[in-house]
């Protein structure tokens, strides 16, 4: 059965039992004014993971981030940095979600929760190492950090989520920013941004993230990139579709070095400039993942993201709801009395793998360079980043 639009519907595929809870979900969508990472969602909505998890797919392709640093031309290091980005699109957004499977929702991260894994080695990679912490609730953010010792690279960043309803949709503004720095060339740097999302099809049970609005690429070199995103049957036609210009700082911002455009989810061209003949770039169904590293769960520690999340995720997977709502609610209990003895103490809860920097010099510096030269369409709300405790 298909919903307006050509959308699947799931809704008839609901069990008797849970189909009210999902009605009064939606009315709870339909009427919730504010930041909706405040609401409860229903278990049976949920995916047995936490948000925490995501992150690590920026380095889902080892080879790809290594890739970067190889080339001993700037412009070249440039587009090795525009590959890494859009394969890390598809697998955060797209590649992740098994192939018949629905977008479900993760879990809210609580606060102090931690994540540790590897990618394996590809093509000679070496080891991808990743490290996150949840260093904020409300609003949830989460600091990374992403290092692979052979290549001497690292990336260090957070992102955070702002997500309200719009009509049929939910839409997800990712707010933060992240360095990229190759360490055996002088720290060259490279800042990106995120796109915002949209979550579709909720309404029939079969939701789906389309990647809106635009996202940057700033590097110390003096090369930057915008990225613009189309939704479906928007513009190209096509779903996941992006269109990327590789421009110079102190160039003229209507000429650019190239112009890369496809799907981030599929294949994309290259098109220097002044011509009309445009070449493969990238088919990030080609690229091969690492494989994933991960301690198993009786060694690993309290505040780990699988042990705090176990019993949920083993009823989610059992298919009780009922205990998985019952298990999440002590959790979210145990945090909010944790919350309240801190306020009563006058205490402050302090990350342990991340500190807080205000104006972190490379980002402020990354920032007026992009900014001076897109001029109003990019306006950071901060300067900050969290930043690895090394």
């Amino acid at each position: 059965m298909s919903g307006a639009e050509g959308e699947v519907n799931n809704v008839d595929k609901i069990p008797a039992e849970q189909k009210g809870a999902f009605h009064s979900f939606l009315k709870s969508l339909a009427s919730f004014s504010g930041d909706l990472s405040s609401l409860t969602c229903p278990a049976f909505l949920l995916a047995p993971v936490s948000l925490i998890e995501y992150s690590q797919h920026w380095v889902q392709h080892p080879n790809l981030f290594t890739a970067i640093t190889e080339s001993d031309d700037e412009l070249q290091r440039m587009l090795a940095l525009v590959k890494w980005y859009i394969s890390s699109l598809n697998a955060s957004y797209s590649s992740r979600v098994p192939k018949g499977e629905w977008e479900k929702k993760p879990y809210n991260p609580i606060l102090g929760e931690q994540y540790f894994m590897s990618w394996g080695e590809v093509d000679g990679s070496g080891e991808t190492h990743v490290t996150c912490e949840q260093v904020s609730h409300h609003p949830p953010i989460t600091g990374f950090y992403m290092k692979n010792d052979k290549a001497n690279m690292s990336f260090n960043g957070h992102t955070g989520q702002k997500t309200r309803f719009s009509s049929t949709a939910l839409i997800c503004d990712q707010v933060g920013q992240s360095l990229v720095t190759l360490h055996d060339r002088n720290d060259e740097t490279y800042m990106v941004t995120s796109p915002s999302l949209t979550v579709n099809g909720i309404w029939y049970a079969a939701p789906y993230i389309e990647l809106t609005g635009n996202s940057y690429i700033q590097s110390t070199t003096g090369y930057y990139a915008t990225i613009e995103y189309s939704s479906r049957g928007w513009i190209s036609g096509e779903k996941n579709h992006f269109k990327c210009y590789i421009r110079k700082n102190m160039g003229n911002p209507k000429e650019y070095v190239y112009k890369i455009e496809g799907q981030w989810s599929a294949k994309s061209t290259i098109t220097p400039y002044g011509t009309k003949s445009s070449a493969h770039f990238l088919d990030v169904n080609d690229v091969v993942p690492g494989s994933i590293n991960v301690k198993p769960l009786e060694e690993q520690g309290d505040l780990e993201t699988r042990r705090v999340w176990q019993k949920v995720s083993e009823a989610i997977r059992a298919g009780d709801t009922q205990t998985a709502g019952a298990e999440k609610s002590k959790i979210e209990n145990k945090q909010r009395a944790e919350r309240k003895e801190r306020d009563e103490q006058s205490t402050q809860w302090e990350p342990k793998f991340f500190h807080w920097e205000e104006n972190h010099p490379t980002v402020f510096s990354l920032q007026r360079m992009l900014a001076s030269a897109v001029k109003n369409k990019y306006d950071p709300p901060t300067s900050g980043n969290w930043v690895y405790k090394q």
